[in-house]
């Protein structure tokens, strides 16, 4: 009975199971942007009272508290979580854009695939995405180096999310919000309750001509 309970909880549930955004690669990614962001201009711009610090360091923590914040908003309103992480991607693309300005400005290269460099940091922002395996890199780093780290950090953030979104536009698509998912988890509840009264309604139909039957042989003694 216990069993049948939990499946129609999960059968005519009305929120979502909410994603354990700490487990998203992109989210990972997004500290370890941060992090690094605050180190850089911590150490290239702010001895220079450069004002793009603070609007640096915002970007970079927007993007990441805006993941947490529409993975926490998911669990009621698919609409309102994919709005945030596109607020989330924005801000990323700002970062994104202050970076390149920084290297366009001081002219200093913009890492590409004909650098030679540019397939080791590749391959390592690929695989790490906490900030555990950046912090010591980061403390050797130059500005160059930092700079065109985050760069790649940054396009790799906003493929992944690309891809994270489309998925969750899917499951939109087919579910639903929340008030479609309440229309559902009622109806279905109703069309239960009624399955439920006819089982009920059959067996004692059942009973009862069974009673009539043992009446019967009763009779005949």
């Amino acid at each position: 009975m216990e069993d049948n309970k939990q499946t129609l909880e999960e059968q005519f549930k009305v929120l979502r199971s909410q994603t354990k955004w700490v487990e998203l690669y992109f989210y990972q990614k997004t500290d370890v942007l941060y992090q690094l962001t605050f180190i850089f201009t911590k150490h290239h711009l702010q001895q220079f009272g450069d004002r793009t610090v603070d609007q640096m360091v915002q970007a970079a923590r927007s993007g990441k508290q805006n993941i947490v914040e529409g993975s926490e908003d998911g669990m009621t309103s698919m609409e309102m979580e994919i709005k945030l992480l596109n607020v989330a991607r924005s801000s990323i693309h700002e970062l994104r854009e202050d970076y390149e300005d920084y290297l366009k400005s001081r002219e200093l290269p913009l890492w590409d695939k004909t650098h030679p460099r540019y397939d080791r940091m590749l391959k390592f922002c690929r695989n790490h995405n906490r900030w555990e395996d950046y912090e010591k890199l980061a403390a050797k780093m130059n500005a160059e180096e930092m700079a065109n780290t985050a760069l790649t950090l940054c396009h790799m953030v906003d493929k992944m999310m690309i891809s994270y979104q489309k998925k969750l536009e899917k499951e939109f698509v087919t579910e639903g919000g929340i008030k479609e998912r309440m229309t559902a988890a009622r109806l279905g509840y109703r069309m239960n309750q009624q399955q439920e009264i006819a089982r009920l309604r059959q067996e004692l139909a059942q009973a009862q001509r069974r009673i009539a039957e043992l009446e019967e042989e009763l009779g005949r003694f």
